[in-house]
């Protein structure tokens, strides 16, 4: 997927979640939007090389928004909003391995199942047939331990998404839990037990049930993220 135009500076710190004060290269400083709910612990750090983006519109109040840091070993990618659309891109080439061959995609997908609130999912690959496949995307920072890890703070949300994608898969449907490992390092990823043990139980019930877990790196270039080699998953 191609990026707008970047611009350099570094981190002077993120607050109130959604703000992030940076210093530009030729020494201006900004505040930009931080569109990550997250903790972003372990890609979080005062004086750190970030890149933004720069968005000529009057109704926003931040004009830059924070695209992704660099901790020292390359990009990691902190803007969620975008990774959804990485993925689909991939979808729709074929070049996610495990999920190719289907004719048409669908996002957004509103999901009513018995026994669980309406909902929506990432994405549906449909062939209109009995064959679709629903895909939950998870992005990924996270690095503990020399694991990569997800969540990086409890998420009753990502919890919600992972019990409706279980109970789809004892439907006779093919669920995936796509982790979009959006930073280079690292060679395993797991469940952050230690900050989301309910999650990280869930997903082994999921799995028990026939969910499919697809970690998949994100390879960051100068003005395009596209998707690289599946990560081993260890439990």
């Amino acid at each position: 997927m191609q990026l707008p135009e970047l611009t350099d500076g570094r981190l002077l710190r993120r607050y109130k979640r959604f703000f992030a004060d940076v210093e530009l290269d030729d020494g201006t400083q900004v505040t930009a939007h931080c569109p990550n709910t997250g903790s972003m612990r372990s890609c979080l750090a005062p004086g750190a090389p970030v890149q933004l983006s720069f968005h000529d519109n009057p109704r926003r109040k931040l004009q830059w928004t924070l695209e992704r840091i660099d901790m020292g070993h390359g990009w990691v990618g902190v803007n969620t909003h975008i990774v959804n659309s990485v993925i689909a891109e991939a979808l729709q080439q074929g070049r996610i391995p495990q999920l190719a061959g289907h004719k048409r995609l669908k996002r957004e997908v509103r999901i009513e199942l018995p026994g669980h609130e309406p909902a929506r999912l990432d994405m549906v690959l449909d062939d209109e047939s009995p064959d679709s496949v629903y895909i939950e995307v998870k992005n990924v920072t996270l690095l503990d331990d020399g694991f990569l890890q997800f969540p990086d703070a409890v998420s009753k949300r990502a919890l919600k998404h992972l019990r409706l994608l279980t109970d789809l898969a004892d439907n006779g449907h093919h669920a995936v839990i796509l982790f979009a490992i959006n930073r280079p390092e690292g060679r395993c990823f797991r469940p952050a037990r230690e900050i989301d043990p309910d999650y990280a139980q869930a997903l082994e019930t999921a799995l028990e049930h026939g969910v499919s877990v697809i970690p998949i790196r994100l390879i960051h270039r100068q003005r395009e993220i596209v998707t690289g080699a599946p990560v081993e998953y260890t439990r």
